[in-house]
Order: structure tokens, then sequence, then C-alpha cells
């Protein structure tokens, strides 16, 4: 890092007076590697690492099938749950831990038309995470006119509910962008219509404060692979606030013998448990359950309100390095300008925004790109320093200055980007 630039963002000292400063020695970071990716991957804790090795070599390998009373396999789902339930503000008992988001995504769907009944619309954004509208089409095709998609602008939600309008379904923090959505002030909208708000916190879950409970969510969904750490392809979460489990009615459709009100009477008709229960459908993935179980404990140690403030330094330090070394005129920010309105992450424009990427993982700098040309940076506070910020920006300050991206070897798309 240029001394000029260290004076001006004064990382030393900063992350000296960082509260979480020592978090950090609690996640495996390859020798070298400045991480921003922990809004698409969270690193590996090292508390999952010797869980995950505990539970292969002295659960499976010693306990073997007892495990499943002994060491609770049978209730990870709620176990993990309501730790997740205590990131996410939600009163106990009222948060599921598995199958992926987009599984969870359908059965609170199909539970909303069922909770609104008449009704036959979802509402969500152009820009929502395409696989959130494609449950909402998949759903259709099922249901044919009784489930219908309608897209709108992220600035038309609060005009968007109609007589006809089930659920308003939304990310808190979008995928591209990090624009925040007004949560609280939709659900009741929402609410004040007739409708219900579904709400997927994939990115914002684990970086800022979310309290699901007091801002009126009737339903939520999430991955833990993110800001939680949970690991690749780790089970996700549902929530269902508590005045949606008071029905009788079944209310999702992917019945399972664990969503079944007595699992191991065998009975050959369905009947689906009380309350949260019944959104369970298969055998919990014990393994990845392991690893999400003992990603989470991290954050009983630190509390959101610090993990929210060093995100807003971490990505306002970022802003004013490049600004220092005037890239943003090169890569304007498509962020929201007032940190108020943004998640933990920023993006950024360019044409060749794929190809600086790579030249950033390159260099050691881990970021991602998102179609159809952003450059986005996620600030994962439990383990990102100010220091990295610094540095990861005079790297690309180089590239940009060298034109390094314009390297062939930058420009061939892999399977992932």
């Amino acid at each position: 890092m240029s001394s000029s630039l260290a004076h001006v963002l004064n990382t030393d000292t900063r992350d000296q007076a960082d509260p979480l400063r020592d978090i950090k020695g609690q996640f495996h970071i390859p020798n070298g590697m400045i991480y921003l990716d922990g809004n698409s991957l969270g690193l590996l804790p090292k508390a999952s690492q010797a869980h995950v090795q505990e539970t292969l070599t002295e659960q499976w390998g010693n306990s073997v099938i007892t495990s499943w009373n002994k060491h609770g396999w049978i209730n990870l789902p709620l176990t993990v749950g309501d730790q997740i339930g205590a990131i996410i503000g939600a009163p106990a008992g009222h948060t599921l831990c598995c199958d992926s988001t987009s599984i969870n995504l359908f059965k609170v769907l199909y539970a909303a038309l069922q909770l609104n009944p008449g009704r036959t619309e979802i509402v969500s954004t152009r820009d929502n995470f395409p696989t959130d509208l494609y449950m909402v089409q998949g759903l259709s095709q099922l249901l044919g006119q009784n489930c219908r998609l309608r897209l709108v602008e992220e600035h038309e939600l609060m005009q968007a509910v109609n007589e006809q309008t089930a659920a308003l379904l939304v990310t808190e923090v979008n995928f591209r962008t990090g624009r925040k959505l007004p949560i609280k002030e939709l659900a009741n909208y929402a609410h004040s219509n007739g409708a219900l708000l579904i709400a997927d916190l994939a990115h914002s879950a684990g970086a800022m404060p979310v309290n699901v409970y007091d801002n009126h969510v009737d339903f939520a969904i999430g991955c833990t692979y993110k800001y939680m750490n949970g690991g690749p392809g780790a089970p996700a979460f549902l929530y269902v606030a508590p005045q949606n489990l008071t029905t009788e009615l079944s209310l999702q459709p992917l019945y399972g013998w664990l969503g079944h009100a007595e699992p191991f009477a065998f009975d050959p008709d369905y009947t689906p448990a009380a309350g949260i229960r019944q959104f369970l459908t298969g055998t919990p993935p014990v393994l990845a359950m392991a690893s999400v179980h003992a990603a989470l404990r991290v954050f009983e140690q630190v509390s959101m309100a610090d993990i929210r403030a060093k995100s807003v330094a971490l990505s306002e330090t970022w802003l004013e390095a490049m600004a220092q070394k005037g890239l943003l005129e090169q890569m304007p920010c498509i962020s929201p300008e007032t940190a108020e309105h943004r998640g933990s992450q920023l993006a950024f424009q360019h044409e060749h925004a794929y190809a600086i990427c790579q030249a950033l993982i390159a260099e050691g700098v881990v970021a991602d790109f998102r179609a159809p040309h952003y450059l986005r940076i996620g600030f994962a506070p439990l383990y990102n320093s100010f220091t990295d910020i610094a540095n990861a920006v005079d790297v690309l300050a180089r590239i940009m200055q060298t034109k390094r991206y314009t390297r062939a070897e930058f420009q061939q798309r892999q399977s992932v980007t």
C-alpha cells in the first residue's frame, strides 16, 4: 500500500480499534489472499473444520446410527434453525435449517397462496435473483391460473399490490446493486392491502441486523453459505411468522416423512406436524448441518450492530480509496450512494468487468462478477480488515493503469462467473 494512501485511510489504527479484530483468526484464510467474495461463499471457519471431523470420526464413525438420538441428529433442522433465528430476529421455534433456498421458497410461496385464498398473484421485481422468479414460474406451471407472477421495478413496489396480490416477494439486499429495501415498510404496506410479505435474506442475514418478527415479515428464506459461512451448498433456512402457523391448513406441498405429525408411526396417510416442523420434508444432511452448526457459533461472540458498523466503514473506506486513486470515473459505482441504503457490498460498472475480476483474482484479490458488466465487492466484517481494503484497491489501481485485464488469459469465461 502506498504511504500516502495509508495516511489518508489510517488503516492500521482502524484495524487496531476494530472490536471484531480477533475474530479473523477463527477463519482459514489462504496465504496471501484478500478475500472479498463473502457475499457468494464465506470462508472456512476453523470451528467447522473441527466439528465436521468430529462428526465423521466420533459420531458417524463410533456411534453410527445411535447418533440420531445420542448426538441429536434428528433435531438438527430445529437446533440450527434457532441459531439462525437468533441472527435474523425470529422467536424460538419458527426457523428451520433445511433443503435449499429455492426449495424453501417453493414451500413458502405455496403457503402464502394457501393463506390468501382467492388471490393468485405473486409480485416481485425484475431485478430479483432469478431463481426466486423461476420458482414462481414453476409453481405457475403446476397451479395454472391459481398462481401468476407480475414483475415491477424496485421503486414501484409500494404501489404494486392490488386485490389479486397474494404476496410481495422481495430480496432485502439486491444481489447485483447492493440496494437495501425497506422491509418493514413493504410488509406494512402489503398487510394494509391484504397481501403477505416473503423476504429473501440471502444477502443480508449475517451481514447486517435483520428483524423478521419486528418487521412483520410473514415468511423468510435464505442461504447459510454466504455471510454465515456454512460451506458450499450448505442447507438453507426458512422462517414462518407465528400467526401463519396457527392454521389447520397443510401449508406446504412437499409432504415428507419428517414433516409428518408422527414420522416413526409410518402412517400411509399424511398428517402435517404442528408448528414449524410441517415445513420439513426429508432427512437432514448431517455432515453439512454440522458445518453450519459450528460456523454459527461465531455470532454468539459478536453483536450485529458491530458487524453492521464495520461493514459500512469497510465500504466507505473502499469508496474513499477508489476516489483517491481516480478509479470512480473509470468504474462508476451503481450501488446506492448512502450507506444506509446498501447491504454489505458495492458494485462497479465497466465493459471489461469480467476480465478485471479475473485479473484481480490472479493477483490474490478475490472479488466476483455479475452479468452483464459489474464488478462486485463483498465485505465480510468477521474477517475483512481495513488494511485488506487499502491493499486491494492498490492492486485494482495497478490493473487499471496497466490495462492488465486486456490479456487473453482473462477473457475466457469460466462455467462459474
